[in-house]
Parts: C-alpha cells; structure tokens; sequence
C-alpha cells in the first residue's frame, strides 16, 4: 500500500461553503478565513513540528514562529494561540518541556498575540506548535490565488533549511554552524506581512514543507498562472548548496520531487544540487510574495531596511495555457 493522500481524502468529503468561508480548503492555502462582519474577518489555522534542534527554548521559539506563519502569509494579524502538545510519557523531564513552553510563549507575545490555553497528548514523537486565530480585513487577504500576469516575486528567508537541520542530526557541522539558521528560523514574519500589505501585495504563501518549488506550484496553479524563477536570484543558505553535493537530504526532499516532476521544468544549465534545493522542505520559511512589479523595488527596500536582509527579488509571474513552473539561471 503507498502514501496516504489526506488531501484526496479531504476532497472526497464534500466539505459544505458556506459564503462566509472566504478562503476555505480549494486552494491549498496557509489557513481558512472566515467572514465576521464587515471588512472582519478570522484567520485560522493549526500546525506542529518534531525538535529542530536540541535546544528545547529554541526550539519552541520555532515551532511558534512556524505557526503564526501562516496567519502572516494570509496578510493578517495573530491574536489567540492554543498549544498543540504531543509530549512523550517519559525520557523527557520537566524543565524540558517548560522551555520549549516557554520559547513558544516568547514568540506568541513577540507577535501581539496572546496565548488562552491548550491541549496536550501523551506521543512517543515530541511534536510542538499551535492553533492560531488571527484577524484580517477585506482588502488585505492574500490567497495563493492572488498571482497576477506581471507580478514579481519577492522571497523574505533563505531557502536550505532542511538540509542543514538533516545534516546537524546526523552529526555532519556542529551547532556553530546551525545556528545562524536556527535564529533566521525562529524570526517571524510579521514585518514582511506588514509591509506587502501597505504595498498592496496580490497574493502570498509561506515556504514550508513542500519547499519552495511546491508551495511556488500551489500558487500558480490557484492562481492559473505560470511561474518563472531566476535560479541565482534565490536567496539560500551557502551552506545548504555545499550539504546538497555531499548527499544529504532529508525524507521529505525526494517525495516533493516526484510530487512535482511533470510541474516543473528546469533549464539545462542547473545542477543537480540546486535543482534540490527547489524541494528541501522548510521549517518556518519566509513569505513568497507576488507583487505588482512597479511595487517591487520599493518593497524590496523596506524589507530589506527594517531587517528582512537577505530578501530577494528572484522571480516572477507570467500567462500560461496550463499552470507550471520553470527555472532559469
């Protein structure tokens, strides 16, 4: 028997609409959205991750940031926060989990939300993360069917993350090494929501586990676009390329491969390794912004002056008769 489809399942359900859904299970997007009132409306989603690292605070730090993630990438605000504790029975003490606790509240009040409870089930896997409620107004959505022809793509974190937190597990670099990863992982992405907002972004994703070249394809296919990225635009860990051409990888990587063989077409001149890290799945990614492309220079500006430094212009939008992705250098 091969890999369960949850989202074949989900689609066989016939999940009602109602018309205050506005963002609902269609699209492949960060999280729902659901009218209120006028121009209100709620975001929602839920998300959990396995450790990143050893450091438990960190790690929570993390698994929070990854979170609030997708209430950003939809243009909103967080505002309540659950826990979602999967928390193994023993061979773990106390202080541990009340760091990665602790590392989760940091965050959630780093982001102006605040945390009102939780739920916590015995796992021999510790997973951490929350269910997050978020606000949004009308005009702010950003759907991955937002795209338009002309847009320009704009990505706020560097991609290679799960080849780097791969290879520290298997003992290949040290915590030297991983750590500025760790931190850029653990920064949220609220800065840049805010500002593709006052740019009047069309549309936006966050770069998580179906790596970029995946959440890229869900994008365009929602938006029945094509999408076209300039490989040496991409912002990536320098050290994630080096990883690659030793042979590491994660579980992940091959599966979004295959995934997305007749989605993708890479110029020849591409190597092997960067072709990869197209599909190293991420872990609190940046946002993938589309923007109109007379916008584009003046966002990139602000990102890049309030902090988000290694954002980069690296691609853009364009008519196709059936959506795809291509890559050049």
């Amino acid at each position: 028997m091969g890999p369960v489809d949850l989202h074949e399942i989900v689609q066989r359900l016939n999940v009602p609409a109602p018309p205050e859904v506005l963002v609902g299970l269609g699209t492949s997007d960060d999280a729902g959205v659901y009218k209120i009132g006028p121009d209100l409306n709620l975001v929602l989603t839920a998300d959990f991750i396995t450790p990143t690292c050893d450091d438990p605070f960190l790690f929570g730090r993390i698994a929070a940031a990854n979170s609030l993630s997708d209430v950003f990438a939809m243009g909103g605000s967080p505002k309540v926060a659950l826990n979602l504790c999967c928390f193994p029975h023993r061979g773990i003490d106390r202080d541990t989990l009340t760091e990665i606790l602790r590392g989760g509240l940091e965050t959630i009040t780093e982001s102006g939300a605040v945390l009102i409870g939780g739920h916590t089930v015995k796992d021999n896997e510790l997973k951490y993360g929350l269910s997050v409620t978020g606000i949004v107004r009308d005009k702010d959505i950003k759907t991955n069917a937002g795209a338009r022809v002309g847009d320009v793509l704009i990505l706020t974190k560097p991609i290679g993350t799960g080849v780097v937190i791969s290879a520290r597990k298997t003992g290949l670099i040290d915590d030297s090494q991983t750590l500025p990863v760790l931190q850029r992982m653990a920064q949220l992405n609220q800065t840049a929501a805010v500002l593709m907002n006052e740019f009047d972004a069309h549309g936006a994703t966050d770069i998580t586990g179906f790596g970029l070249a995946g959440h890229a394809w869900e994008m365009a296919h929602a938006s029945r676009v094509g999408v076209r990225f300039y490989e040496s635009r991409i912002p990536r860990w320098p050290l994630s390329e080096t990883l690659v051409k030793k042979g590491v990888k994660t579980g992940v990587t091959l599966a979004n491969g295959q995934a997305l063989d007749q989605k993708i077409t890479f110029d020849e001149r591409i190597t092997p390794e960067q072709r990869m890290l197209f599909f190293d799945p991420q872990t609190s990614g940046g946002l993938l912004i589309a923007v109109a492309e007379e916008e584009a220079d003046r966002l990139l500006k602000r990102l890049i002056d309030a902090g988000i430094e290694d954002a980069a212009i690296c691609g853009e939008v364009f008519a196709a008769e059936h959506s795809h992705l291509e890559v050049e250098p």
